[in-house]
C-alpha cells in the first residue's frame, strides 16, 4: 500500500473517531442537562438541613424539624 494512502485512512479514521467522541459528549450533556428539576432549594433557618420543594411553594415545612421555610436565594 502506498504512504499517502496509508496516512489518509489513518487521518481520516482519526477525525471519524474525534467525531464520535464529540457526538457522544453532546448526546451526553443534552441527557444530564434535560433532567434539571424547577424544584425551589429551601434552607432550614433551625436545624440548617437544605432541602428541595416544588416550585409553586412559597414556604415549607422541613422534614427533619418541621419548622416552616421561605426559598433559599443564591
Amino acid at each position: 500500500m502506498a504512504p499517502e494512502r496509508l496516512i489518509a485512512l489513518w487521518t481520516l479514521g482519526l477525525l471519524g473517531g474525534l467525531g464520535v467522541v464529540a457526538l457522544r459528549t453532546e448526546l451526553q450533556r443534552r441527557r444530564v442537562e434535560s433532567e434539571v428539576s424547577e424544584d425551589r432549594i429551601f434552607r432550614c433557618e433551625n436545624c440548617s438541613l437544605v432541602y428541595t420543594d416544588d416550585s409553586d411553594v412559597d414556604r415549607s415545612r422541613c422534614p427533619s424539624c418541621g419548622r416552616t421555610n421561605v426559598p433559599f436565594e443564591f
